[in-house]
């Protein structure tokens, strides 16, 4: 049976930083839209600030349908499945605002990541929480983790920082979602 939570506490954030995999969904206003899930990897990109705010760092890529949708509406879901030792199944529902290059705020938000930090960063999601709830997860398979993938630092990380910001130009999804919504404001601002 789910239960409900007034935040994150010590128990849910440690469960959090167990967990290899985060989920993310946004969606834009309109009905006809595309609702986006994305999963979320490389160790350290999330942190849980407080028991009602959490951030993480959101990368270069084929498309910011997230960054898109929160600049619309601000909707977000993140989900945490275990997928290994007791299942459970974690949502955080909340308003989130990307953090762009340029905001006053980006610089500290990013050194807070360390080294998690990289290569085609574009903005720090942050996350204010409004409900936090589990579910039992008994469906949820188990999985054993092997190795974080290194290609999309590989990848970006071979670029120079006014390279990536040609790529963001260059690819569409980048600018404007696939619903037409503004997304990563262009030209990327330098770090």
């Amino acid at each position: 049976m789910g239960r409900n939570y007034d935040g994150l506490d010590a128990r849910l954030r440690r469960f959090i930083d167990e967990q290899p995999l985060f989920f993310v969904a946004t969606a834009p206003l309109a009905g006809s839209g595309h609702v986006n899930l994305s999963p979320k990897g490389r160790a350290g990109t999330l942190r849980v600030l407080d028991e009602h705010t959490v951030a993480f760092l959101d990368f270069g890529g084929s498309h910011a349908e997230t960054i898109a949708h929160l600049r619309e509406n601000g909707r977000i879901t993140l989900m945490w499945c275990a997928f290994s030792g007791p299942p459970m199944v974690l949502r955080v529902h909340g308003a989130g605002e990307p953090v762009f290059r340029d905001d006053p705020r980006f610089a500290d938000l990013v050194a807070g990541f360390g080294e998690a930090d990289g290569p085609g960063l574009r903005a720090v999601i942050l996350v204010a929480v409004q409900r936090v709830s589990d579910s039992c997860g008994f469906a949820v398979p188990l999985l054993d983790f092997r190795a974080e993938r290194t290609l999309h630092a590989d990848y970006f990380g071979r670029r120079a920082d006014a390279e990536f910001a040609t790529y963001c130009e260059r690819v569409p999804t980048n600018g404007t979602s696939i619903d037409g919504l503004p997304a990563l404001p262009l030209p990327l601002p330098p770090r």
